[in-house]
């Protein structure tokens, strides 16, 4: 296993569209691994293969950070239940040291498929539901940030622009 680079807003690539995934082979299972070993190295709950740039339909989760019963999903598809709204406090490894409310719907359900390619459903609940939208968002190209008034977005690309010329000069 190794650790991938986590691409940063405002990384163009971050809007790239995640393609399904066409077959659960070891390849695709390596990057699973590659993926949950990047996610508890950067302190995270939540991981979509396009935050690693690579543009394939996989998620990993986990909210205990222990590595005991991560959470894969492969190709999720999500459906709203009921259009009302949560509150959440969000963070993303892709726009490391802020978070923000963001509101998101309360009942969900998602169908996947796991890591050995079997079907799975499931209505999650709280942080679970949030962070299975915000990393679903995450294939669909879309980011937390979006969510916010376009002042706030373009004060806080300035900043990571900023940061990021604060740890890489010679860049």
């Amino acid at each position: 296993m190794s650790l991938l680079n986590i691409l940063e807003f405002p990384d163009a690539r971050l809007r790239t569209v995640a393609k399904p995934v066409a077959k659960i082979d070891e390849a695709a299972k390596k990057l699973i691994g590659d993926m949950l070993e990047t996610m508890y190295a950067a302190d995270g709950v939540g991981l979509a293969a396009t935050q690693v740039n690579v543009h394939l339909r996989i998620i990993v989760i986990d909210l205990q950070r222990d590595g005991g019963d991560p959470l894969i999903l492969v190709n999720p598809e999500i459906e709203v239940l009921d259009q009302s709204t949560c509150p959440t406090e969000e963070g993303c490894l892709s726009v490391p040291g802020f978070t923000e409310t963001v509101n998101r719907p309360e009942n969900v359900r998602v169908r996947a498929l796991n890591k050995e390619g079997q079907a799975f459903e499931l209505e999650p609940q709280g942080l679970l539901a949030v962070c299975i939208q915000h990393e679903i968002d995450h294939l669909n190209g879309r980011l937390f940030v979006d969510y916010l008034s376009s002042f706030k977005q373009e004060r806080l690309k300035k900043k990571m622009i900023k940061q990021r010329r604060q740890d890489n000069p010679s860049s």
